[in-house]
């Protein structure tokens, strides 16, 4: 078998398994005799000279990073290599830098983790400089098509379901409803699975428009039939009821952030119920990984090693039907895994008597 070098490199947002990951492509990759090179800070280590890398071995990642958060690797979510910000706030096209930095390393192969943006860039640059390149899905969010599951989202939703865990009881202590904003950019996975396991009464998701009105019928009804609590989970990118974007504005760039907030306001107003705000944020990324995303990654990663041993790139790993398998990442281009609002967990939520505003 010819020996084989292979990078390796983690981009978009942070998450719980990526460092689980990383070991399963070492250990898999190392004992097949191969070397594996990390790229750090994803494409920006690439662009620069020389290239910022770390070797990996099995030896240096033991058990410990099977739970240990976050990513060795480092990692980013700006920069577009594409459209690359500078100083002068002009756009640059350096991708043939990130090509080029590649080529340094004398690399046969790139595994990239990353969710649906960093795949498509990702696959751009694959493209552009002939690089033989395997996706691994990682998103709190869970938003990538193709795949069931993507690394780190079980563990955000087992953070958004133990802040609801407590926050009911001091909800019925005081007589409240809690509004707990959850993250979800693009899809409501994590609020719809952490509220139904929570126990919230309303949930609100992207995919489903909704009334203030319908939400504070709800409430009025909780507390007409005797309960002095309520527990509302939304997902970040939920609109107003006009229809307008929650955002602010953090480095130059805009993020969601705020609906939250504006539910309670709305609210307290609406039903004269005392409402309280908590917004999780980043906490749901930093967690220790929980055993299903420590399993995902692991055969994520050693899958996506077996894909370069058998000369098939240009595909991504994924989850389906309870087996792993691989696609080809022209799937997941411009495409996005989201709620479906007939599907299996919004019938029985529903069945349950829980909100959804509409």
């Amino acid at each position: 078998m010819a020996k084989k070098r292979i990078g390796i490199l983690t981009s978009g947002g942070d998450c719980a398994g990526l460092n689980a990951c990383i070991r399963a492509v070492t250990h898999h990759a190392c004992h097949k005799g191969w070397d594996v090179t990390g790229i750090l800070y994803g494409t920006a280590g690439l662009m620069r000279r020389p290239p910022a890398i770390m070797e990996l071995t099995p030896d240096m990642l033991d058990t410990s990073y099977l739970r240990r958060a976050g990513t060795i690797l480092g990692t980013i979510n700006t920069g577009d290599p594409f459209a690359f910000p500078m100083p002068d706030g002009s756009l640059m096209d350096r991708s043939a830098e990130v090509i080029e930095g590649y080529r340094q390393l004398n690399l046969d192969a790139l595994i990239g983790i990353g969710g649906d943006g960093s795949l498509a860039i990702l696959r751009r640059l694959a493209q552009q400089g002939g690089i033989d390149f395997v996706g691994v899905p990682k998103t709190i969010d869970n938003d990538v098509a193709q795949t069931e599951n993507a690394i780190g989202y079980a563990t955000a939703v087992q953070v958004a379901i133990e802040a609801l865990d407590r926050l009911q009881p001091t909800a019925a202590s005081h007589d409240r409803v809690m509004v707990l904003e959850v993250m979800g950019r693009d899809a409501g996975h994590i609020a719809l699975n952490a509220g139904i396991s929570g126990g919230a009464d309303v949930i609100l998701i992207p995919e489903i428009p909704y009334s203030l009105e319908k939400v504070a019928e709800k409430i009025r009804a909780i507390r007409a039939g005797g309960r002095n609590f309520g527990l509302i989970v939304v997902a970040e990118a939920v609109k107003t009821a006009g229809g307008d974007a929650v955002t602010r504005s953090l480095s130059g760039q805009t993020r969601y952030g705020g609906i939250g907030q504006y539910l309670g306001d709305s609210l307290g107003e609406l039903t004269g119920a005392e409402v309280r705000v908590t917004v999780l944020g980043h906490v749901q990324r930093g967690a220790e990984a929980v055993p299903q995303d420590r399993l995902l990654a692991t055969v994520f990663g050693t899958k996506a090693v077996d894909l370069i041993d058998e000369g098939r790139f240009d595909r991504m790993v994924a989850w389906q039907n309870r087996r792993v398998v691989d696609v080809p990442l022209a799937d997941i281009v411009n495409h996005s895994h989201q709620v479906d609002p007939d599907g299996p967990l919004m019938r029985s939520a529903r069945q349950l008597g829980i909100s959804f505003g509409d």
